[in-house]
């Protein structure tokens, strides 16, 4: 079964740059990054894969010096085909295992541009903190789970999703079907793995086996990254940070332990790509990122789904009544909007989400989410309930400059006024993705 998704597309587009680099996807482990390789694969005259983790006999062509010529011939002998710069695809899966083969990607580049080379690898970036990637020599593509709108061209609703892109306000009728596949979407999640499960049986229980799979996949990962003595905290952050979710990440509410017993074991889990920061910005300048208090942050597991999953969340509702779950669930939907903002960010670097809040003994107020937009601050306030009550939005508008309007994203239809743009759940792709890639997934 193929799924359709925004890698692929990015990947196509890097393949037919007449001045690429060779490519690197990064992401955490089973967002589906060897998958889409594969797929674009399928569109060159040979396709080379070599796995360093299953095929380690690759691994002493590396041990010499890293003439791409030697490297190559030594490859093509053992891999039993021909490797031709223009029409072979080479991709060198889990490279963390051959930091060398990480080293000889530059060269690639100076020596061999009109090859075709893609690395990746589910723990890429513990190797990289140990050889570096060569700078300036390579591209990064950063791999997230699937969108609501690759969910949707994956199950078939191709017609569904045009009409998101192409109408700012839909039907009822139509609004309430798009609102029901978003409550599929949030009990399932956009792990690829899950999603294919979905797809093929239409089984929530399936799904749910999927998930703790990938749970458990997560927790194995730890004995290869960390010291022994990081792994019970590594444990405990990992089942308790989703208790946070929507909330400033605090240490004291983990366990009996210390900040700085516990803080190491959490930059190895956001290192790993498993967790993503929120980080509070005062918002009064550009960039954003200069204004941001890195001591204040909140927490995003990797998938709405699998938050759900570690937290023993009963899902069925999701199916049955996704309207009253939409409500009831206000942290989950804040999450799926920090997931789908993710997916659409610059691809080429790590993003970094941000929020704003005033606590006053007077007021106080929270904005979810704030973006930068060119020379624009953003500010985007998440309700799960329809309300017309946004008060930290207004209060935001009064006091930065650099913010024209604000977005109130909703399970209501679309909307205008002066100051607000309402947007529903199902549009946040179209709000900061390019409409032009996101086209890609309704034609072949």
């Amino acid at each position: 079964m193929v799924l359709k998704n925004l890698v692929y597309q990015r990947l196509k587009e890097w393949s037919e740059e007449m001045d690429r680099k060779p490519l690197i996807l990064r992401g955490a482990r089973q967002v589906g990054k060897s998958y889409a390789v594969q797929k674009l694969g399928e569109s060159f005259d040979n396709f080379i894969e070599v796995d360093f983790e299953f095929s380690q006999n690759f691994l002493p062509i590396f041990e010499e010096d890293l003439d791409p010529q030697r490297i190559v011939q030594q490859i093509s002998v053992l891999a039993k085909q021909k490797i031709i710069p223009g029409k072979t695809l080479l991709f060198f899966d889990e490279i963390q295992f051959c930091p060398r083969a990480i080293t000889s990607l530059r060269y690639f580049y100076e020596k061999m541009p009109k090859l075709h080379v893609i690395a990746a690898g589910s723990l890429l970036e513990f190797a990289h903190e140990l050889v570096g990637i060569p700078v300036g020599r390579v591209q990064s593509l950063y791999v997230h789970p699937m969108t609501f709108f690759e969910y949707l061209a994956a199950d078939g609703e191709g017609l569904l999703l045009e009409q998101i892109l192409k109408e700012e306000k839909l039907s009822e009728v139509v609004h309430k079907k798009i609102l029901k596949h978003v409550g599929i979407y949030l009990a399932l999640g956009g792990m690829p793995e899950v999603l294919r499960s979905w797809i093929k049986h239409k089984d929530p229980l399936r799904c749910s086996e999927k998930h703790a799979t990938l749970l458990d996949t997560y927790r194995q990962d730890f004995q290869r990254y960390a010291k022994k003595s990081n792994l019970k905290y590594l444990s405990l952050l990992f089942e308790n940070i989703p208790r946070q979710l929507g909330e400033k990440f605090k240490f004291s509410k983990i366990g009996e332990y210390q900040k700085r017993e516990l803080e190491p074991s959490l930059e190895l889990l956001l290192t790993a790509n498993i967790f993503n920061k929120v980080v509070h910005t005062s918002a009064q300048g550009i960039p954003i990122g200069a204004e941001a208090n890195p001591e204040r942050f909140k927490l995003l597991f990797i998938d709405v789904g699998l938050t759900q999953a570690l937290l023993s969340l009963e899902l069925s509702a999701w199916f049955i009544q996704p309207e009253a779950e939409l409500v009831n669930k206000g942290k989950i939907v804040e999450a799926f909007v920090g997931q789908e903002l993710l997916a659409y960010s610059e691809v080429n670097k790590k993003s970094q989400l941000h929020y704003w809040q005033r606590d006053s003994r007077e007021s106080s107020a929270e904005i979810d989410y704030v973006l930068q937009k060119k020379q624009q601050i953003l500010p985007i306030e998440v309700k799960s309930v329809k309300t017309m009550k946004l008060k930290s939005l207004h209060s935001f508008l009064k006091t930065h400059s650099h913010s024209e309007y604000g977005v109130k994203i909703s399970i209501d239809p679309y909307y205008k006024s002066d100051h607000i743009e309402s947007i529903p759940l199902y549009k946040v792709g179209s709000l900061v993705g390019e409409l032009k890639t996101i086209e890609s997934l309704l034609f072949p």
